[in-house]
């Protein structure tokens, strides 16, 4: 029987990058939700086989202006209860991180250019693993919250501006605020839309695509690996 993936897209800036591709090749069906425009509360939160909520430029704490979010977090603390697969990414964790009672804020310091993760806790014998800096010298990061780690999650890894990177709830939740998905052609996007200061533009520009170019192939041959193993684990939950 094909599987069904259900994306959370945001905006057409933030689309699915490499795992639209990924999720083709395996088979899958793929099904979009534009999360800010269609009816969430008419969506069964169980019904497909993962739920994948992508990033945004928008902040978890934004839902007074964009009432959206309040529905998708309701959705995706339904589909989390029920123990069906969930598989965030950047904003996506951040929601999934709200919807499991945490505190989403914006960070110290925004966290945007490749850099490598720190893997903690089962991070190293997981999925996660195929992105180890040994694996992945770097994976793309491009936020500017942060958030508290989930109660009942474990920590799967960190990285030198951002503690909480990636988490787990047993095999069906991974939550990852890191970037795994991006293409050559989404960072292109990325930096045509970026606001950057005056002073430091060329250079910060420059400096990501060139390692782009370095790191993001590799990158995403790790994250299907990461993929093959997670949702190989998930289906059996």
């Amino acid at each position: 029987m094909t599987k069904t993936v259900r994306i959370l897209r945001h905006s057409l800036i933030d689309g699915p990058g490499s795992l639209a591709p990924y999720f083709h090749q395996a088979g899958w069906t793929v099904e979009y939700v534009e999360a800010a425009h269609d009816d969430l509360s008419a969506i069964d939160p169980l019904a497909a086989d993962l739920v994948l909520p992508l990033g945004s430029a928008l902040s978890v704490y934004d839902e007074a202006l964009f009432p959206f979010i309040a529905a998708e977090r309701a959705l995706l603390a339904q589909r989390i209860a029920a123990g069906r697969p969930v598989l965030g990414i950047c904003f996506g964790a951040q929601l999934i991180a709200s919807a499991l009672g945490s505190r989403v804020y914006r960070a110290p310091q925004a966290e945007i250019g490749w850099y490598p993760l720190e893997l903690t806790g089962a991070g190293p014998t997981g999925p996660l693993r195929h992105l180890a800096p040994g694996e992945a010298p770097a994976v793309m990061h491009w936020h500017q919250d942060t958030f508290d780690l989930p109660p009942g999650t474990e920590r799967l890894a960190r990285s030198a501006l951002c503690a909480n990177q990636a988490f787990a709830r047993g095999d069906h939740l991974l939550a990852l605020q890191f970037h795994p998905e991006v293409t050559p052609r989404s960072v292109e996007a990325w930096l045509v839309d970026s606001a950057f200061g005056e002073h430091e533009r060329r250079e910060r520009i420059e400096t990501i695509r060139e390692d782009t170019r370095a790191y993001q192939a590799q990158m995403q041959t790790r994250f299907w690996r990461c993929l093959d193993d997670w949702l190989g684990r998930a289906g059996r939950a």
